[in-house]
């Protein structure tokens, strides 16, 4: 455990020493490698995460899913549960800062999702490993949720240059992504 909160520390450092405008336009290369993706232009619902100012950018992807008549989901932090519930949106206007600081829709389950209506699942991480394994901030929310997916849905982690690795210290419970996408 130790190991893996060494590297949180270390990837959230490369993360916010990145220069904003270098993060910009890798955001920009990773978009067009993400709309790319058969399975995304397949796909009819998507459920991506809000990024942090250090994170990619994920703002122009949610807005053009939105454009392109997808069903765009964000994920609920269910706080007492650990869990994460897709929550489907019509603008960035329904966000609100979350407890993590994040910003995410508000819970209304009229607008759930359940995991079987998901397509496509774009995963948040520090850093990313050769076999798609991720390392996240260390709660276990998208390790959770990426567990109870079903198999057929695509998982896309995206990443900057930097936050590539040969390899990752991983325990049973870490889900490995179908793809990882990064510039």
């Amino acid at each position: 455990m130790k190991e893996k909160d060494s590297l949180r520390k270390h990837y959230i450092k490369l993360l916010k020493e990145q220069k904003k405008e270098q993060g910009a336009d890798k955001s920009r290369l990773i978009a067009e490698q993400f709309w790319k993706l058969p399975a995304i232009q397949k796909a009819r619902s998507i459920l991506f995460y809000a990024s942090t100012s250090y994170e990619v950018d994920t703002k122009a992807m949610i807005s053009k899913a939105l454009l392109s008549g997808k069903q765009v989901a964000l994920p609920v932090v269910e706080l007492n549960r650990r869990n994460l519930i897709p929550t489907l949106i019509l603008s960035m206007e329904e966000l609100h800062k979350s407890t993590y600081g994040i910003m995410e829709p508000h819970r209304n389950p009229a607008k759930e999702l359940g995991l079987k209506d998901l397509d496509a699942v774009v995963v948040p991480g520090l850093a990313f490993d050769q076999r798609n394994y991720r390392l996240g901030h260390g709660a276990g929310y998208y390790d959770r949720f990426l567990s109870a997916l079903p198999k057929s849905i695509v998982t896309i982690g995206l990443a900057f240059d930097f936050q590539l690795t040969e390899s990752l210290p991983t325990e049973p419970h870490d889900v490995r992504l179908a793809q990882i996408i990064a510039a």
